[in-house]
């Protein structure tokens, strides 16, 4: 596999999350475009989801126990909700005490606390109410005990500097949308340095396909043939002699101009559209491009992450005004940091040596053909 191949399919999945990168940090998740150890589709389809809390916000786990925050709370009021040293909570937490938490965030509590008391229990009770108008007292039946809940222990996470939600999804083989949700991550997905995240645990595994099962000796079922019911459709056959079709002839370098004039993008680099967009397949498109030529900024906005791709390729994404964000793959020298504010036609940095420039633009989590949106 060539690296400007790498850096091709890298960029398709460097963005499926880029709805919710924020300024803390972006991570693209290449697992499910590379063949291999990168896959974790298989994985994320047999997450199952967070256990629901009990009536004080608490999921308990064989080894600890954690807390779901309400909206409004703070990590001292959960530690008087509960009846414990709000500056240890904190601290257990890497958060400072009167921190406002958003509701359905996520504490690992620093110890274990007592199981919630059952409902309507302490009260005083009529002696009378109840009772039948006749006959002796019918004894009162014993209450069901609770069936005990068999619960996978979670394993814990500890947030070091430089790590984003996604790398801490590939390190543990599960989505990032699964590690979200089970904590309470905000749709930036920001996290903070010795932050504690309960990593997502495996559900049922997806049924594979049925096989058809069939007594000893008595062998495998013959599907019945179409003639069995009804004759073969009338087939017109070409000689083998005869040439083929001709091919349709298309100038894959006008593309570029088949988008209309209300497009609001350039083109980054001035060349031919060698392989065109489909979606699914080639979620951009792909522009000749000589080695050191300037790679343009399609439109206005900001630099919203610099990274790279598995074969060190670096992959530049700008956000636009409503909701866009273009793309840019095969770069080789870079012009611009994280960050940083560009303005159309501003350069981003060079072309690499594969010959062509992979662009893109994204409308939120989907991508879109760039055509469409080029002037």
């Amino acid at each position: 596999m060539s690296r400007t191949f790498r850096s091709t399919a890298s960029a398709g999945a460097a963005v499926l999350l880029l709805a919710s990168c924020g300024a803390t940090g972006f991570d693209p998740d290449l697992r499910g475009w590379m063949p291999g150890s990168l896959s974790t589709a298989d994985a994320a389809a047999r997450a199952a989801p967070r256990p629901q809390p009990d009536s004080r916000g608490i999921i308990s786990f064989p080894s600890y126990q954690v807390v779901i925050a309400q909206g409004g709370d703070t990590p001292t009021a959960i530690a008087r909700r509960l009846g414990i040293d709000a500056a240890r909570l904190a601290q257990h937490n890497a958060l400072p005490p009167d921190a406002p938490l958003s509701a359905g965030q996520t504490l690992v509590l620093p110890q274990r606390v007592g199981t919630a008391p059952a409902l309507g229990g302490g009260g005083v009770k009529d002696p009378i109410a109840g009772q039948p108008a006749r006959g002796p007292a019918a004894a009162p039946a014993p209450a069901a005990s609770p069936a005990p809940v068999a619960r996978a222990n979670p394993a814990q996470h500890t947030v070091a500097a430089g790590e984003t939600a996604w790398s801490i999804a590939r390190k543990y083989d599960v989505s990032v949308q699964d590690l979200a949700s089970w904590n309470g991550l905000p749709t930036s997905m920001s996290l903070r340095v010795g932050q504690r995240l309960v990593i997502p645990v495996s559900g049922q595994k997806p049924p594979s396909a049925t096989a058809v099962t069939t007594m000893p000796g008595s062998g495998s079922p013959t599907p019945r043939p179409p003639s069995a019911a009804e004759p073969l459709p009338s087939e017109k056959t070409t000689p083998a002699a005869e040439p083929g079709p001709k091919a349709p002839v298309t100038d894959l370098g006008a593309t570029r101009t088949a988008a209309s004039a209300a497009g609001r993008f350039q083109m980054p680099v001035s060349g031919s559209i060698i392989r065109v967009y489909e979606k699914g397949k080639n979620d951009g498109i792909d522009i000749s491009a000589t080695a050191g030529t300037a790679v343009k900024a399609a439109g206005r906005g900001t630099v919203a992450a610099v990274t790279r791709d598995t074969g060190g390729a670096p992959i530049v994404v700008v956000r636009h005004d409503g909701n866009l964000m273009t793309v840019y793959t095969g770069l080789d020298a870079l012009d611009v940091a994280k960050g940083d504010s560009v303005s159309a036609g501003q350069s981003l940095g060079k072309a690499g040596r594969g010959g062509f420039v992979h662009f893109e633009v994204r409308q939120g989590f989907d991508s879109v053909d760039p055509e469409k949106y080029l002037n």
